[in-house]
């Protein structure tokens, strides 16, 4: 069960808490033992733009014979803000693959005489905030657009990218 509330006061060892809704929901519960996890409740973000970004790399994977994985992999690349660097030894880059979306091999550097791959890694689109999905959103229908491929209007596209929100 996930109920959403609110602490009201600290005294000492107790913090009260103020729910949400009907307690009926948590009456059951009442001397039980219970595993409590507290985090900052954070809207629920919009998938419209996301799902909307989707839909356009298939247009573009159906466009140039390609998959949508393979096009996603690429926008990415062209149009992510959210990546880092991350230095690994060589025998790693195979495990890093796995572990990011795509990754992209910059070359060997030095560091304290241990030798290393410096690789640029980034992180899938449902990482992004509202700005990094805004850029990645521009970007993709930038591309649409050099292939003749149809996309909602600006305004649309603006109410959208307003609805991402994490």
């Amino acid at each position: 069960m996930e109920i959403r509330g609110k602490i009201t006061s600290l005294d000492k060892n107790l913090a009260y808490i103020e729910f949400n809704g009907s307690m009926d929901k948590i009456k059951c519960l009442i001397g039980k033992e219970l595993d409590i996890q507290l985090k900052e409740h954070k809207e629920k973000r919009s998938l419209n733009a996301n799902a909307y970004a989707w839909v356009l790399m298939q247009k573009i994977a159906e466009v140039i014979h390609s998959d949508k994985w393979s096009v996603y992999l690429q926008m990415l690349q062209l149009y992510s803000t959210s990546f880092t660097h991350i230095i690994v030894k060589e025998e790693a880059i195979p495990k890093l693959k796995e572990m990011y979306r795509t990754c992209v091999e910059l070359g060997e550097v030095v560091i304290n005489g241990v030798r290393g791959i410096e690789v640029q890694v980034y992180f899938g689109s449902s990482t992004f905030n509202t700005k990094e999905m805004s850029v990645f959103l521009d970007g993709i229908v930038r591309e649409c657009k050099d292939l003749e491929i149809e996309t909602y209007t600006p305004d649309m596209l603006e109410r959208l990218k307003q609805q991402w929100d994490v």
